[in-house]
């Protein structure tokens, strides 16, 4: 099914970033400089990938976000233009630079953008099937987003991404997908995740703090899909990755185009399918260079 080109299916309310990046052979100790054989500027940011991802796939997909008004800001709206994602409701702030992604993530103008903003882009949202959002922003920005596609009865979809052990409970209480990995799983529920029946605990007490789903991502080992009906596992095909950055973008990006665009399938194969498009996307080096497109993917995954 393509997409509606007039009304945005999939909303992201959530983050852009800049990734600087050196290759280096190690990391410096303390007071070491170190000589590096590669420099890259690539586009980050967890929400502007999941967009990204979806709208590789034929989503029509909108972004809300923030950027600053300088030479990073700039080139990000034009990434995101070239990705076919609508920036209409892409702001521009004056008052902080874009953010830059290495190993410490600075998040600039992603924190300029405030609840106001996003109650000012409620049209959008409530004409969406799904909005997703991340842990790069505001947590008042995101919970804003939560509660009016709430209202509005637009399937939410959370990716609580990077790990806050201090994540607002009304954050949860209003995901009706609650997404993370192992390592965020663990934060958030002081469960130690290595075993299957670990991951199953975890979930358990995720779904008790009030979303209505839950789902872990387990990497090259697939996802965990759980609700109160119980606990589906899901299996990735096991690949020799290239770069696994953004992996889990890709996943949830995948998600939101599925939920949005092929609402009949059960959520087994949902995942299934977005499982299949992360491990392509780990083949090819880059974050969301490595997104596949729908002519580079198999046509049973939008049958």
């Amino acid at each position: 099914m393509m997409a509606d080109k007039t009304t945005p299916k999939v909303v992201v309310v959530g983050s852009c970033m800049t990734d600087l990046i050196s290759y280096t052979p190690r990391l410096p100790q303390p007071g070491e400089t170190l000589h590096g054989h590669k420099f890259s500027v690539g586009f980050g940011g967890k929400g502007a990938n999941q967009c990204v991802a979806a709208t590789r796939l034929g989503a029509n997909a909108a972004m809300v976000a923030m950027v600053g008004d300088d030479l990073f800001g700039q080139n990000y709206l034009e990434n995101l233009k070239s990705n076919n994602v609508d920036i209409s409701f892409v702001g521009v702030s004056k008052e902080a630079a874009t953010g830059e992604n290495c190993i410490i993530i600075v998040a600039g103008a992603n924190l300029k953008l405030t609840s106001f903003d996003v109650e000012r882009v409620e049209d959008v949202i409530k004409d969406a099937s799904v909005l997703v959002c991340q842990g790069e922003i505001t947590p008042a920005a995101t919970l804003t987003a939560l509660k009016l596609a709430r209202s509005h009865k637009v399937k939410t979809l959370m990716n609580a991404a990077p790990a806050d052990p201090f994540l607002d409970a009304a954050i949860i209480e209003h995901s009706d997908i609650f997404c993370v990995n192992e390592s965020e799983a663990e934060v958030l529920t002081k469960v130690k995740v290595k075993t299957k029946k670990d991951v199953e605990q975890a979930a358990e007490s995720l779904l008790q703090q009030g979303c209505k789903s839950v789902i872990i991502t387990l990497g090259g080992d697939g996802a965990v899909y759980s609700s109160a009906e119980g606990h589906t596992h899901i299996a990735a095909e096991k690949v020799a990755p290239v770069d696994t950055t953004g992996a889990g973008d890709a996943f949830v990006g995948a998600l939101a185009y599925y939920l949005a665009y092929h609402s009949h399938l059960v959520m087994g194969e949902m995942l299934q399918r977005s499982c299949q498009v992360a491990t392509a996307s780990v083949l090819t080096p880059g974050t969301q260079t490595s997104y596949p497109t729908r002519d580079q993917l198999p046509s049973h995954l939008f049958s």
